[in-house]
């Protein structure tokens, strides 16, 4: 017999097939997503389990857009609830709008909701169960989720008050045992990827405990199949005897697993195991889908035309890596809007990714929403001059030499791209000299004209998520916070705009990258 496992993850509330930036039939979304599962679903030839991984209620304009404004968030999470998956992981990105936000969307579903190393005060599952059964054909199958044990390095701390994080690792050594008496086959959804090559088992990044794919299935025996997400990553593969997916990113694959099973003596045996990736390239879309959100979504696009300024000068970004390198008026602009709301007198900002392209002769909402793609809000942090420094020499370790150019450091691309925690400063100015050996790249560091000593006391304006360390920035922690502004930086660069309606696309050149 074969058994048809279907996954996707890291949807990030994106469901018409639009990047909400001009392009409308791409091949991502749940629309597309939910007419492939129909698709796969239909051509199995056994019985079929799907599994939604995570990451779905933040990350497009809609769901942004549903958070902020008068919808609940059942518009969005009944789209899920159409798809008629069998069983749910949440994400880290569930978190973002709030604990609240997160458990109306729980209740709302109609799948269970799994999430076993996410525990309260009495070491119970938080938010709905640690693993479930289901029985099809005669076969018991339990699937386990498990969610990246990161997330308090990325929330802030009253919104995880209560709840505790555990390694996956450790979590399945204690149930993955327990299930294979209860179950013929084990299989583990994972939102979290991999911190190591897949081949050579060489670490791709620092060894955190924000992703455990690997040491999951080299330590923990037992699992038929491995279901993972939170890196965006394209995965089909057999890891130390494991099959494996990860579908990708809003919705662009579908991930398989076929387990081939006998039954032997009474018992259910894997015989052969199968991997693959479905595109949604030539996929039409769900009318079903569509017309469930298509309310909100016509709202949505008035709210994202609304002109909110007026550019004078060239604001628009044509070269992502340039902009990096030398400070571009996007970025001086963000960081204005930073030191206005804060009060602080230095802030910090990234160029999240390389898709944003800054803003053209009028401002919409549009183009604030898809420039400026996360939902943070901003903290001021107290540092230390040596904090600041180490900050900087940090932020030098994404760029590398190749061939006599500045680019960004491969090994920050591959396996997930870190666009954004490369940071670009106002309010100092230093010099970034890339012929200097890491940790001494920091050749000029001042502020307010006088060089800035180690044991200086310095208030900075950041995201909320770098201000507790996102991105390992270990110098960065909750308690260096001495005020937060708790509004979402979207509605900040808004608010901005509504008083400087005319705004000039200038720099003050305040940062150097040499070589």
């Amino acid at each position: 017999m074969k058994i048809t496992f279907l996954e996707t993850s890291d949807m990030h509330g994106y469901v018409y097939p639009t990047n909400y930036a001009g392009e409308r039939d791409l091949a991502f979304g749940a629309a597309k997503a939910a007419m492939r599962l129909k698709e796969l679903r239909s051509q199995a030839e056994g019985p079929v389990i799907t599994i939604e991984n995570g990451d779905f209620i933040q990350g497009s304009p809609l769901s942004y857009y549903i958070a902020q404004g008068e919808h609940s968030v059942s518009a969005l999470t009944k789209v899920i609830n159409l798809m008629d998956y069998d069983v749910q992981v949440i994400g880290n990105h569930e978190f973002n709008y709030g604990r609240d936000y997160l458990q109306s969307a729980i209740t709302s579903y109609k799948a269970p909701i799994l999430a076993a190393n996410i525990l309260n005060e009495a070491g119970e599952p938080y938010f709905g169960k640690a693993y479930t059964i289901i029985e099809k054909s005669g076969i018991k199958i339990a699937v386990l989720g498990l969610v990246t044990q990161y997330i308090p390095h990325w929330e802030k701390p009253a919104t995880l008050e209560g709840i505790t994080f555990e390694s996956i690792v450790e979590t399945a050594k204690k149930y993955v045992p327990m299930l294979r008496q209860q179950a013929d086959l084990v299989v583990v959804s994972y939102h979290g990827g991999f911190e190591r090559d897949l081949s050579t088992g060489e670490p791709t990044e620092a060894l955190t405990g924000e992703n455990e794919g690997y040491r999951l299935v080299k330590e923990v025996s037992g699992i038929d199949a491995l279901f993972t997400g939170h890196q965006h990553r394209t995965i089909a593969a057999t890891v130390k005897g494991v099959p494996v997916v990860q579908p990708g990113y809003r919705g662009s694959q579908i991930g398989e697993i076929q387990l081939t099973v006998e039954k032997k003596a009474g018992k259910v045996i894997v015989t052969d195991s199968y991997t693959t990736l479905h595109s949604l390239e030539e996929v039409t879309a769900d009318p079903q889908i569509l017309a469930a959100v298509e309310p909100v979504e016509a709202e949505l696009e008035n709210w994202l035309d609304q002109t909110l300024g007026r550019v004078e000068g060239n604001m628009q970004i044509v070269d992502p890596m340039g902009a990096r390198l030398v400070e571009h008026p996007y970025i001086e602009f963000i960081n204005r809007v930073q030191l206005s709301a804060s009060g602080a007198q230095i802030s910090g900002t990234a160029l999240f990714n390389n898709e944003g392209k800054g803003f053209g002769q009028t401002i919409t909402m549009r183009d604030v929403i898809t420039n400026y793609i996360y939902p943070n809000t901003l903290a001021v942090i107290k540092v230390s001059g040596a904090d600041l420094r180490a900050a900087l020499e940090q932020t030098a370790n994404y760029l590398a030499v190749e061939n006599g150019k500045i680019v960004f450091n491969p090994a920050f691309i591959k396996p997930k791209p870190q666009y954004y925690n490369y940071d670009m400063y106002e309010g100092i100015n230093y010099t970034i000299d890339m012929k200097q050996p890491a940790g001494q790249r920091i050749t000029h560091l001042t502020f307010q004209g006088q060089p800035i000593t180690p044991e200086q006391e310095l208030e900075v304006v950041m995201n909320q998520y770098r201000a507790i360390g996102g991105g390992n920035y270990a110098m960065f922690a909750a308690e260096k916070i001495v005020r937060e502004i708790q509004v979402d930086m979207t509605e900040l660069i808004a608010d901005y705009l509504k008083q400087h309606p005319v705004i000039k696309a200038e720099t003050n050149q305040n940062f150097q990258v040499v070589l």
